[in-house]
């Protein structure tokens, strides 16, 4: 139970629940408990539950659904800028930059979850490893892509950096709808998704060793081998491409007689 105190009860409930928000513990798409189990779990009446609700209505942080249910907003899931529209249209001339970007960062998360990271993150790790091996074995590329999005995910909640946790998580919805690649593309090719798999691996095991050399390092190579992968994967469907088109001369030439 949550005991909340001090200044308006409403306005305390309001506070405590923008904190879970903030701190990723209440993620976008979560419903919430019932209104007589919340309150009871936040030691106030239900009136006051209701007041301290529509606040965070009134800012976005909450939506009401049918039958009651009070949702945590879609907040941060995605990045909607035209801008960033415009680059998802042009993949194969923004992936470079993208991965190198994801390169940087993810060394960072990946240190930052091995020095920061406490019993409670380094099980979650472990819990998102086992899941890609579970999808690894009978080969299920759309699974091992999901779970692979999930441990990213997972060491940037480990990092303990609100920004960058939240930041990361809108580029991973990002991801989870191929914007700037389709990760079924890689886990469609065994010897790619040999790789990914020992290479997930061996960030999380150097985490849970506690080693953030180790684990920045084993980051960013990752980062780097998806880029190398990307590009022969292109390579491979361009030079595919034009020996169809040479079949039939573009679909543009007569018939030979």
């Amino acid at each position: 139970m949550t005991e909340i105190k001090g200044g308006s009860a409403a306005e305390q409930v309001a506070r405590h629940m923008e904190d879970l928000i903030r701190e990723g513990s209440l993620r976008p798409g979560v419903q919430l408990l019932a209104e007589r189990e919340l309150a009871t779990r936040l030691s106030v009446s239900r009136p006051t539950l209701r007041q301290g609700i529509k606040l965070l209505e009134e800012k976005g942080l909450l939506e009401s659904h049918a039958g009651g249910a009070t949702v945590v907003a879609p907040l941060g899931t995605s990045i909607t800028d035209p801008l960033i529209t415009l680059m998802s249209e042009r993949p194969i001339e923004t992936i470079d930059d993208y991965l190198e970007f994801r390169a940087t960062v993810e060394r960072m998360a990946a240190a930052l979850a091995a020095e920061r990271g406490n019993d409670v993150d380094r099980a979650a790790l472990t819990a998102c490893m086992e899941r890609i091996d579970r999808a690894h074995a009978p080969a299920d590329a759309a699974l091992e892509a999901e779970a692979d999005v999930d441990l990213h995910v997972t060491v940037y909640e480990s990092s303990h950096n609100i920004v960058l946790l939240q930041i990361m998580r809108a580029l991973a919805g990002m991801l989870r709808t191929g914007v700037f690649y389709n990760r079924d593309r890689l886990y469609s090719r065994p010897e790619v998704r040999d790789v990914l798999r020992d290479q997930h691996r061996d960030i999380v095991e150097a985490i849970l060793a506690r080693d953030p050399e180790a684990a920045g390092e084993a980051a960013a190579a990752h980062m780097f081998y998806t880029r190398h992968a990307l590009r022969e994967i292109h390579a491979a469907e361009a030079r595919l491409e034009i020996s169809l088109r040479r079949i039939d001369g573009g679909n543009l030439s007569a018939p030979r007689r």
